[in-house]
Formats: structure tokens, sequence, C-alpha cells
């Protein structure tokens, strides 16, 4: 199982990416070899993978550089890069390489401070891998102090040095800075090929990997969820059941709440899972006897986990309000599609009976004004308005019609 296997639907991405990684591996070959380098090749040293959520940007990312440090033996005797075995591979998948850096997003930007060491890291030589490879998982959310210091990077990286941006679009990255990376844009795979991926890879029966491939329209990450996680299609259920109960003032303002409150449970979950194990983790580093206290000197590193801890709390029940205002959006789209008798295939065709009554009590323009409705959300929750009060205003909208 190569590393490009976990790519669905992106057969091309995957051929550029191997072509790049077996010129990037004669690279590193001739010099080595203090042999003439290639003339030409179709290696470089910054990439900006784009692509809508779910088509598995960050995903292509990491399985390139997996390739670029593969140490597989049979490439000695032709084989591609990213056999998916090696200790190249293996740990720069799991994200434990010493020389792949992942930088992603913790609250709403990636700030200089998330940066500065990463990029100080840019500048050095690999220190047992075959490249230093910095994988910006977040780069629409690079603010413009830790825009700029990635810039200055790419603008004049080391010799053997590989940056790796993931963006929703090029749009949302400086023109300075694509301006200097190779673009690969990815589709969203199909809902065949996602729930082909889910048999093949986690065991799913073909028929619920059909419903969850589907429910997602191929998003690969949370049909995974979907299809393998109870509470998830829990949670989703509940979230198509809103629109049927908005009948009254108080009632969307239940629903509101009850949004708001399942996404901060879901936030609180992962809070106990990460956060008491990454404190104890540096007190221990910092010298602490357990159960003791800490070392003069070390409350300010203290604070800054719990500062990045918050943030991340922040993040985790925002982008869980964004997964069920998603599902929401696909709903309106099925009650779309129903009232103008399009043939798209319906998404949620288990909530196929409320489908149907709404579209016969409402018109196009009413299903139309409550997507809009729930694209305004989303967009008050990227300006950081109170999550409660812009869901408030979401259900009272979707009430109107």
């Amino acid at each position: 199982m190569t590393v490009w296997d976990d790519l669905v639907g992106q057969e091309k991405v995957s051929e550029v990416l191997g072509a790049a990684a077996r010129d990037a591996d004669a690279l590193v070959t001739a010099a080595a070899a203090d042999e003439p380098l290639p003339e030409t090749s179709r290696m470089t040293h910054a990439w900006l993978f784009t692509g809508p959520p779910g088509a598995g940007r960050n995903q292509a990312a990491r399985a390139f550089a997996a390739a670029l440090q593969c140490v597989s033996p049979d490439r000695a005797l032709g084989g591609a890069p990213g056999c998916g075995f090696c200790d190249g591979c293996h740990t720069a998948l799991l994200g434990t390489h010493a020389d792949v850096s992942a930088v992603a997003a913790v609250g709403a930007e990636i700030l200089v401070k998330d940066m500065r060491d990463t990029v100080r890291k840019s500048f050095t030589a690999p220190a047992n891998g075959r490249w230093q490879i910095i994988l910006v998982e977040d780069a629409e959310r690079l603010n413009e102090k830790s825009a700029n210091a990635v810039l200055k990077a790419v603008e004049e990286p080391a010799p053997r040095t590989v940056w790796l941006l993931c963006a929703p679009s090029i749009e949302d990255v400086l023109p300075t800075i694509r301006s200097r990376c190779r673009h690969l844009n990815l589709r969203t795979p199909s809902v065949d090929a996602v729930a082909d991926m889910l048999v093949r890879r986690d065991g799913v029966d073909p028929r619920a990997a059909a419903d969850a491939a589907r429910a997602t329209q191929g998003h690969v990450d949370r049909a995974r969820r979907l299809a393998t996680d109870p509470a998830a299609r829990e949670r989703r259920a509940a979230v198509l059941k809103l629109p049927l109960r908005l009948d009254e003032v108080g009632a969307c303002l239940r629903a509101a709440q009850e949004l708001v409150d399942a996404a901060a449970e879901d936030a609180r979950q992962l809070a106990e899972e990460m956060d008491g194990k990454e404190s104890e983790e540096l007190k221990a580093a910092l010298g602490a006897v357990q159960g003791g206290r800490l070392p003069r000197g070390t409350a300010g590193v203290m604070k800054d986990l719990e500062d990045m801890q918050k943030r991340r709390r922040t993040r985790t029940q925002r982008d869980s309000l964004d997964v069920a205002l998603g599902d929401l959006t696909a709903f309106y789209r099925d009650v779309l599609a129903l009232q103008l008798g399009s043939r798209v295939a319906i998404a949620n065709a288990d909530a196929q009976d409320a489908l149907d009554r709404l579209a016969r009590a409402d018109s196009p323009e009413s299903t139309l004004r409550r997507i809009e409705a729930i694209a305004a959300c989303r967009e008050a929750l990227d300006r950081n308005v109170a999550p409660l009060l812009a869901v408030e205003a979401m259900t009272m909208a979707l009430r109107a019609g």
C-alpha cells in the first residue's frame, strides 16, 4: 500500500506528486554522490494544495512529505518513492518524523509566535531525513505577521527545504506567497469513490458506507466519522430533525441552545482527552515533581499552554457548529431539489419524509432564503460573533422562511 492510496479520487494529483518525488529523489542521490544535478526537474521548493473541504488537501501534502522522506531500498532498484512501509514514510504519515514539521491553526488565526520556531527550523539542514519539510495545514488562517514570516522563508529557502501549504482556494493565500508555489487543485471525490474507500480501508458495511458517502457528499473525513462513530450519526439525526421543530419562537431559541451546547460538548470531550495529558507532559519536561510546584520562572510557559488550549476549545466548538450548519445546508438543498424537480441525487435519503413535507409546505424562494440564513450564520461565526447569538438569529430566519 503506497502513500498515495489515501488520496481518494485524486489520480492526476497523485501522478504529479509521484513524478516530483522521483525527481526529488534523483536530486538528493546526485548531490550525495557529488554528481551533476539533473538539468530539468518537476520538483520545486514550495507547493500550494487547494480544494474544497474534505477533498484531502492535508492528506495529499502529508503523502507527498512521506514520499520525499522515503528510504525504501526498492528505490535503488527503480521503485517509486512513497512505499508506505519504510521508516521514512511511516513516521512522516504519523507526524513523528524529525524533519517534517506541521503547523495548524489552534484558534481563528495562525499567530506569528506559532510560526517563529518553524520558520527558523526551515533554514536548517535535515537532521536525518532527505528533506526539511514544513507543512502548513491552514494557510488561509495566516495573519499578516505570520504570512510575512512565511513569505521571507519561501522567497529564500534553504537548499533542502520544502514548503507545503494547504488552503481552500488560491485566493485565500497572499499573492506574494502563491506566486512562489506550484499550485495543485484537488477536486471533491465522487460518492462512489468515498464509499469504496470506506469499505476497503475501514471495513465498513457497503450499505452503511454508501449512506455515509452520500450524506457527506464526498467529504472523506466526515464520511469516515459518520460511518464509524455512532455519536456522530446521532448528532446528525438530531440536526436533520431541527427544521420541523421551528414552529414558534421558543422552539427556535431552544434549538439554537441545543446546537451550541452540542458543539460545546464536543470541545469539552476533546479538552478532556488532550489538555490534561499536555499539561502533565509539559510539567514533567519543566522538571516539576509529580503533584509538586513548578520550578521558578516556568509559570509563563504553563500560561502559554493554557492560552493555546483555550483557543483550541473555541476552534473545536466552532468547527463542530460548522459541521451541523453544513448538514442543515445539505438538508435544505435537498428540499430545493425536490421543489424544482431536479434530478440531483438526494443526500439525505434517510430523511425523505421530512424533505417531502417541507418541499410541499413552502416555495423555492423560501428555501433559498433559509440557505442564505445558514450562510450568514457561518459568516458571523467567522467574524467571532457569539455562537449563541449567531445561531439564534439563524433559527429565527429559518422559521420566517
